[in-house]
């Protein structure tokens, strides 16, 4: 069993540190500093945000997406026919995003992500994932003015994508991941889904990830399991009714057990996380698992977030002890 997060992590530090990033976001959109200037302070900021996962005792993790404006926008507006217009809610979640709209044909015109994850994969002791956002999630969080059709959107951004997973695995991702949380909001939209996720995979012979969260994946299971995926990350705490789907057909992938509350400060007990992976054992050997938290964890004050992923990690070894 691997410990790992889903994908981003808490920008504000710990008080009482300053809040350097967004001090210096602020200082820039004022022209008071310059790119290369808050390159340095994100830098910093990806490098405190590893340490942290790696002090926590994760086996596997991300850069934080430090650097993203939110789960949108950092790849939306580096693509060719896309502007970024004004805020709007993230699902239910209390954080907000940026919303791309689609002016034009979307064409990838070069590596998106590919530095950043160069920058975190040489500072970090432990294995770093490369995460995007999903070709369905950005179709379905875009307002389209250019195609007029969800179908040719998402195919769209699906092919998009490709070109930026094929870039990451040419610099050595060995495992990278797309999250798709919008499908468990329109599930019937299931055939087109895994059309793009085929397509935004298609030649990738890294480790494939795919998380779905804000939800439970009853109406796409098992039909999700001939994606051409390696990982299949799900969330156990407002998708509470997936361990009772699952149940339903063999379950033929590495499992990502989204099973820490991402979005509430409450911490689980050790017990309790060893008890969710006893019920998970009677489906999957734990060692197929990749427990996380539910989702990113940017919900969470950053000290909050470090310590679910302390007892995370201490639950996932108590486990290993008493049920293996």
């Amino acid at each position: 069993m691997l410990t790992t997060v889903v994908g981003n992590y808490p920008k504000i530090p710990n008080r009482p540190r300053p809040a350097r990033l967004r001090n210096a976001i602020n200082r820039f959109d004022r022209g008071e500093m310059s790119a290369e200037e808050l390159r340095a302070v994100e830098d910093d900021v990806t490098r405190e945000v590893i340490d942290e996962q790696v002090e926590a005792g994760l086996d596997l993790i991300t850069d934080g997406q430090i650097r993203w404006e939110d789960e949108q926008t950092y790849v939306a507006r580096r693509l060719d026919g896309v502007s970024i217009n004004g805020l709007i809610r993230f699902f239910d979640a209390n954080t907000y995003f940026r919303q791309p709209v689609v002016e034009g044909p979307l064409a990838w015109t070069g590596p998106i992500t590919v530095a950043d994850y160069r920058f975190a994969a040489e500072y970090s002791p432990r294995p770093v994932k490369a995460v995007l956002p999903g070709p369905y999630t950005l179709a379905r969080l875009s307002r389209d003015e250019h195609y007029r059709s969800l179908e040719k959107c998402v195919m769209a951004y699906a092919e998009a994508l490709n070109q930026e997973v094929r870039a990451l695995q040419g610099v050595g991702a060995a495992l990278i991941q797309l999250n798709e949380p919008a499908i468990v909001k329109h599930k019937t939209d299931l055939p087109l889904f895994q059309r793009a996720v085929e397509r935004a995979l298609e030649g990738v012979t890294a480790e494939r990830v795919l998380y779905l969260y804000f939800g439970d994946v009853d109406g796409l299971y098992p039909q999700v399991l001939d994606l051409p995926i390696d990982v299949l990350g799900l969330d156990f705490v407002t998708g509470a009714r997936n361990l009772e789907v699952l149940k339903r057909a063999p379950f033929t992938k590495t499992l990502g057990l989204g099973l820490l509350d991402a979005r509430n400060t409450r911490m689980e007990s050790v017990e309790q996380i060893v008890e969710g992976l006893r019920r998970v054992q009677e489906i999957i050997s734990l060692g197929r698992v990749h427990l996380s938290p539910s989702c990113g964890l940017e919900f969470l004050p950053r000290e909050v977030a470090q310590a679910k992923l302390v007892r995370m990690v201490e639950g996932a070894r108590r486990a290993q002890e008493v049920l293996v």
